[in-house]
């Protein structure tokens, strides 16, 4: 992306129910703009849009509620259960999603937010990692992330399960990142880990900006 040799985009990602949402709260507290793509996944796919229109035809109208908005829960028993149709909802959704994070980054940058943190629980899958300098995954031990799945989202175990079966491996996380957060202790400790690897990017970011001003 063009004009934008100033801005540093961190990707944040991993495991559903991991802790991502904590860590995103503690970089925007330390002051990084954050760019959530679960909101623009909702955005895209509003009464009306063009994505939502593609997604009906592709799925059926039974994935509409009774006043035409997307029943979400609805669409992710079909596509949680099974790979292929995973793959095409990705295709319909993909590029609107990508589109929107572009035009955040920019309007970020342009107006002098220069960390931007990419909140995207499908960053690799959606190929959004190419817009980020560096990654951070947060995983868990597959028990934690299933109890807390079901007590957020109050759907059954086998809902959960297909959720955590639909996602990347832990060991692909951790080939791909460039800081791995494991969260299975307090929220407390979880909110110290995310601070300290905020400080270490923030301190990298301006670093590097020092060194390319001596060297111009």
């Amino acid at each position: 992306m063009k004009n934008l040799t100033d801005t540093m985009v961190i990707g944040l990602t991993g495991q559903t129910g991991a802790g991502k949402s904590t860590v995103s709260r503690v970089f925007a507290e330390n002051g990084y703009a954050i760019i959530n793509a679960d909101h623009i996944s909702r955005k895209v796919v509003e009464k009306g849009s063009e994505c939502l229109k593609e997604l009906t035809e592709m799925f059926g109208l039974n994935i509409l509620n009774p006043d035409e908005t997307l029943n979400r829960k609805e669409l992710a028993k079909i596509v949680f259960a099974d790979k292929t149709k995973l793959e095409m909802l990705n295709s319909i959704i993909y590029p609107y999603i990508t589109t929107e994070i572009i035009s955040q980054i920019r309007h970020f940058s342009e107006n002098g937010k220069k960390l931007i943190l990419l909140d995207a629980p499908t960053l690799f899958e959606s190929h959004s990692d190419d817009f980020c300098e560096i990654i951070i995954s947060v995983v868990a031990d597959p028990e934690t992330r299933k109890k807390r799945i079901i007590q957020r989202d109050n759907i059954t175990a086998e809902h959960a399960q297909n959720r955590m079966d639909s996602q990347l491996s832990t060991e692909f996380f951790v080939e791909h990142s460039d800081f791995i957060i494991e969260n299975n202790d307090s929220v407390d400790v979880l909110n110290g880990i995310s601070k300290e690897v905020a400080d270490k990017i923030k301190y990298y970011y301006y670093d590097i900006r020092s060194v390319a001003m001596t060297e111009f």
